[in-house]
């Protein structure tokens, strides 16, 4: 069954579910606008309310012929309480007329020497009918199970065996299995796991690691509930989910985002915010990846350890960055260190390289769209921006202005020494440490002249620089925001951050 809105926010299907250490057990997926439901099938009461269904304690003598009469089912391994499976006719758990099929077990006081009367405090489980697999309709109530009959087992670890005799193969009463006037039992899908779809994020991945799950993947709520491993029927199955949460999450995080964007002033505003695995430099740490929530907020790359809920959580940030200095790239196949694939580098303003992963393509192209959006909205706010430099040692200013370009003044008189518009830039290079030799093109000689300056934050410049270029370059053609068109008519860096340009700037 497989049923989904126009809208793609709701989404209904039948997977495995993998919890902890237990075997694959079918389960049902309901996704929702802002929830994914898992939901096992069970046993319910749907009509009428039972006296038994209230916490009761009853007191049992054991008989000679037949001890207790009732054997148990259940426990950890089971991941169920101690149940009741089996009540014999005539013996004394019948006769107490307190005991049923069903009941959980919840505390043993053994009150005479060796066992021989104990009080047992009982509750009826709803999901025990599923569990010992009993007839659903009351006339066949007194039939016992196949699987509910056989061998006594001991309860909890006080050794204690509720039948006398291991063997005993007596009938079932008619009042083992509770029947009330009205009582009426079905099959559902009832409600296992809520995983609240706001800021969760989901893997394919085994946690910290490259390797991919075959046909599964896992949901995480902000709060840490894990759904669990969700296993597919099939690579498309799989991917169709992914895609389907993937969507949902992305639209509650865009209206979220205009609700905070309230509070913030224009040049405050929320662009991005999701997930992403963040890879470890260090090669000896046990774990390859680590979950990062990125941010783009006002002039500003923000990692997060955990979704900011609050305005002082923004101050709280593992790292911040501003937006026009960092360089971003989405790495290509031939590009990747590992087996992720959906992955980009941003390498800051000091130099330092930063690797993200992502588990979609979508999510990726939403990263890259919102990453030079962000960039074009801050560099459009400050036009221009002055870094400190020198020139055959004297101390100069170099700023890059988005309407004029380049203009290069002393420090100290103010007094401009060169100017040249973005177009005349036809390449340059840098030595990877803090020079950058820029050739430009003289308007009226149509010579080139090189420019050599010095600078003490190299790589905030040249990515400075790349940003411009992109801006000017979105300014022009507004489709730009979002397009591939940055690589052919902006500057890229290559090897160890040097700075190349191509023909035909922007003015």
């Amino acid at each position: 069954m497989d049923f989904r809105t126009a809208c793609e926010e709701t989404k209904t299907g039948v997977c495995l579910l993998q919890d902890g250490n237990q075997e694959p057990f079918k389960v049902r997926l309901h996704l929702a606008k802002d929830i994914l439901m898992i939901q096992e099938q069970d046993v319910i009461c749907v009509s009428g309310e039972p006296f038994y269904s209230g916490e009761r304690t009853v007191t049992i003598r054991r008989q000679t012929v037949g001890g207790f009469g009732l054997s148990i089912k259940g426990g950890a391994e089971h991941n169920i309480p101690v149940v009741i499976s089996k009540i014999s006719k005539e013996q004394r758990a019948e006769l107490s007329g307190l005991l049923f099929i069903g009941d959980a077990i919840l505390q043993v006081q053994v009150l005479r020497n060796a066992g021989e009367e104990v009080t047992l405090t009982v509750s009826f489980l709803k999901r025990a009918p599923a569990f010992l697999k009993l007839p659903l309709n009351e006339d066949c109530a007194c039939a016992p199970s196949d699987q509910s009959s056989g061998t006594s087992s001991p309860l909890c670890d006080s050794g204690l065996h509720l039948n006398y005799h291991p063997n005993n193969t007596d009938t079932l009463s008619c009042s083992s299995w509770p029947a009330s006037p009205g009582l009426r039992w079905e099959k559902r899908w009832c409600d296992l796991r809520l995983i609240p779809l706001l800021h969760s994020r989901f893997s394919q991945y085994l946690p910290g690691s490259d390797l991919c799950r075959q046909n599964a993947f896992q949901v995480i709520a902000v709060d840490g509930v894990c759904s669990g491993i969700i296993q597919c029927l099939s690579a498309e199955d799989c991917i169709d989910w992914l895609q389907a949460i993937a969507s949902n999450i992305s639209n509650l995080t865009k209206h979220n985002i205009k609700k905070i964007n309230r509070n913030f002033p224009v040049n405050q505003q929320i662009v991005y915010m999701g997930w992403t695995e963040e890879r470890e430099q260090d090669s000896l740490q046990d774990r390859m990846y680590t979950p990062k929530f990125l941010a783009l907020r006002g002039s500003s790359l923000y990692k997060f350890i955990a979704p900011p809920v609050t305005t002082w959580d923004w101050t709280r940030a593992e790292k911040t960055f501003s937006v026009y200095e960092i360089m971003c790239k989405i790495l290509k196949d031939s590009d990747l260190l590992d087996r992720r694939k959906h992955c980009f580098s941003v390498q800051s303003e000091s130099g330092e390289d930063l690797y993200f992963s992502v588990e979609l393509e979508s999510d990726l192209t939403l990263w890259e769209k919102a990453f030079q959006t962000a960039t074009f909205l801050e560099v459009e706010r400050i036009q221009c921006k002055t870094y400190a430099c020198v020139l055959e040692s004297h101390l100069m200013g170099l700023t890059i202005d988005f309407s004029m370009g380049f203009v290069c003044f002393d420090a100290a008189t103010k007094a401009v020494l060169w100017r040249y518009k973005f177009s005349q830039l036809k390449g340059s290079s840098d030595d990877g440490k803090s020079k950058i030799k820029f050739l430009f093109q003289n308007q009226d000689t149509k010579q080139i002249e090189a420019k050599e300056l010095e600078f003490s934050n190299l790589f905030a410049v040249l990515h400075c620089i790349h940003s411009f270029f992109a801006a000017k370059v979105a300014c022009l053609d507004p489709l730009y925001v979002g397009s591939q068109a940055t690589t052919s008519a902006a500057p890229t860096t290559s090897g160890t951050g040097k700075l190349k340009y191509t023909t035909g700037h922007p003015p």
